[in-house]
């Protein structure tokens, strides 16, 4: 099923749409202020700077404030009631901008402003925190692939419109006040409409103290290293983002030679390349939750932000331009691909990092998790403004800004993959998988998507483990041939994947028993085990005995059995026939059309050694 066909679900479709016109009324209530105060009011130009850069800081202040309180919030009560009344708070806060706009009031509006940075704030942690409950695990990708594309887009769209509704003259003020409090109206009557998403930690002790609930959030958040790091990833995300997007304008009149045609083009092509990249996520990781679409992230931020700066690093010979006549300029359409790619890559790299912080979090606190995410990507921005103000006063100008960004986002990604290298493990997996095969798989749903299993396969080529690493939705721990395990290179993915090595009873009996006590202690932590019982690679295609080690396993720790069947390896990249392990001669299947099927799990005592390699000689096709 697509995703798109969540916009017509009501688990999905009424949330979609209330976030999606909150971020629109966000967007346009703050661009029609700053034309209000910049064309329409007459002030000095000393005047409109001070209100414009009071502007950000006044809606980021409430997420250092009420970030944390709005964690609490989202867990220890039910969701969609919270979300009505912060629905009913924005109505309240357009009522007010309403008065601000016609009666040319700026306190007012700045008010206001702080007004929807604290409706941001306290809708944050539900926005990410319900999807988990809403979804099931294998829409979590899609499902946040939408949410990011429509924020991206009604961000976009709202900028547009507020612009254009405050500079209609005479009556600006009269059309925003209106779209404003009607779009905060249509989201209320959305939210009316989202089903129920049930308190995560009712018994929740709430803690009114802003500093200390802060600290206690940030410790939470840190708890798990692995999504610690990918909050980290996200927050530089915001960094590189606000960095980027707070040079346009500049970079759009002198380097572009662009009007506001032309700025408002930038800003789409990198909204509108954002979006595909975030729809993009979900085909690409096949529905699982793909980490290793980070790091590719992460290698387009760097390349195109550093072809941002050679296709155009001085000043545009023509000033003026609208944007037919930049598009029919010389070295224009590179322009454009840079700028949209940049989007499609920050797509790919923001998308799964959220989706892994919701599937890695436990639900009782991810709502608090987010919060923590939310605060720390507030001080990002905070500091990205600063590290661009500092390169400008530094002389650098705006393609130069773009080049240190996308160096230092080489070094931040590095330094991230480096403390969690299961980021890099992913993204090698991914690419020598999606490289080498199509992969297409059936009864995933049979996966457990909690707790113990052991998962039984046959074994056909060495990449078999890699084959199951990127296409299971769970990580699992692969029992395999210390040999194999020992490769150059893919030992670094067999490691970081905690891979089990075993070794036969007359090669190393120490072991043999280290694998077997290694297994029993993943099996008692509620880990997937997934093991080999033929004890090597097929010689001729065909399944061999399974050996009696799966039964000592399950003797030992009774979980619940998976069997797995891999189709269409043999004679494939990596196989003995025609491999290149085997003959001296290049395999004939490069590409080869492969299947994974799963089977329902089974209980320990209904099976044994016998049993599961019959079930696997049925899934793979050899019995009817």
């Amino acid at each position: 099923m697509s995703q798109f066909a969540l916009l017509g679900s009501r688990r999905f479709a009424p949330f979609f749409w209330t976030q999606a016109l909150g971020a629109f009324n966000d967007s346009a209530f703050r661009n029609a202020m700053v034309m209000l105060a910049a064309f329409q009011m007459g002030l000095s130009d000393h005047d409109v700077g001070l209100y414009t850069n009071l502007a950000p800081a006044l809606f980021i202040l409430p997420f250092f404030l009420f970030s944390a309180t709005a964690g609490q919030l989202a867990e220890k009560f039910e969701k969609t009631r919270i979300i009505r009344f912060v629905k009913l708070f924005e109505i309240t806060a357009m009522a007010l901008a309403a008065y601000g706009f016609i009666g040319h009031h700026l306190p007012l509006l700045l008010l206001v402003l702080f007004m929807m940075g604290v409706h941001s704030t306290v809708f944050g942690p539900i926005k990410y925190a319900i999807l988990p409950q809403a979804l099931k695990s294998t829409e979590l990708v899609g499902g946040n692939g939408l949410v990011e594309m429509g924020t991206q887009m009604a961000i976009l769209i709202g900028m547009v419109a507020g612009n254009a509704l405050m500079l209609i003259a005479g009556v600006g003020p009269h059309y925003s006040a209106a779209v404003t409090i009607g779009i905060a109206v249509m989201g209320y009557v959305a939210s009316r409409s989202i089903p129920p998403a049930p308190a995560t930690a009712p018994d929740l002790k709430f803690n009114w103290n802003p500093v200390t609930e802060t600290v206690r959030v940030l410790r939470i958040t840190r708890e798990d290293r692995a999504v610690f790091n990918a909050v980290l990833g996200i927050s530089w995300f915001w960094f590189f983002g606000t960095v980027l997007v707070a040079q346009l304008p500049l970079y759009t009149r002198i380097n572009l030679g662009g009007g506001g045609s032309v700025n408002t083009l930038v800003l789409t092509l990198f909204s509108i390349g954002t979006g595909i990249g975030a729809l993009m996520c979900e085909k690409m990781s096949g529905k699982r939750v793909e980490i290793g679409l980070v790091p590719l992230g992460a290698f387009g931020l760097t390349a195109f932000g550093i072809d941002l700066f050679l296709a155009r690093p001085g000043a545009a010979a023509v000033r003026g331009l609208d944007w037919m006549a930049f598009l029919h300029a010389t070295g224009s359409w590179r322009i454009v691909l840079d700028l949209t790619l940049i989007g499609v890559f920050a797509g790919f790299y923001v998308v799964p990092l959220f989706a892994f912080v919701q599937a890695r979090t436990p639900r009782d606190r991810l709502s608090r998790v987010i919060a923590g995410n939310n605060i720390l990507n507030a001080l990002l921005i905070v500091i990205a403004s600063c590290f661009g103000l500092a390169l400008d006063m530094l002389g650098f100008g705006a393609p130069q800004i773009f080049l240190v960004a996308a160096v230092l986002n080489v070094i931040v990604a590095a330094y991230i993959f480096t403390l969690v290298p299961e980021f890099l493990m992913r993204f090698i997996t991914w690419i020598l998988v999606n490289t080498l095969y199509r992969i297409r798989v059936d009864g995933m749903q049979n996966l457990p998507e909690e707790g113990p299993a052991l998962l039984v396969c046959n074994h056909v080529s060495f990449m078999d483990p890699l084959i199951l690493m990127a296409n299971l939705r769970r990580p699992a721990r692969f029992v395999m041939y210390y040999k194999i395990f020992q490769i150059p290179l893919l030992h670094f993915v067999f490691k970081t994947a905690k891979a089990i090595p075993i070794a036969g009873q007359k090669e190393d009996p120490t072991v043999l028993h280290q694998a077997f006590e290694a297994v029993d202690a993943a099996l008692a932590d509620g880990e997937l085990v997934c093991i080999f019982p033929e004890g090597g690679l097929t010689k001729d295609g065909s399944i061999a005995p399974f050996r009696a080690g799966v039964e000592k396993i399950l003797a030992r720790r009774p979980v619940p059995v998976v069997p797995m069947a891999l189709r269409g390896l043999w004679g494939s990249v990596w196989s003995r026939h025609d491999s290149m392990m085997g003959r001296a001669r290049l395999p004939r299947r490069f590409r080869a059309r492969v299947e994974l099927v799963l089977d329902a799990p089974r209980p320990a005592a209904e099976v044994n050694a016998a049993v599961l390699e019959e079930r696997v000689q049925v899934l793979r096709g050899d019995l009817a």
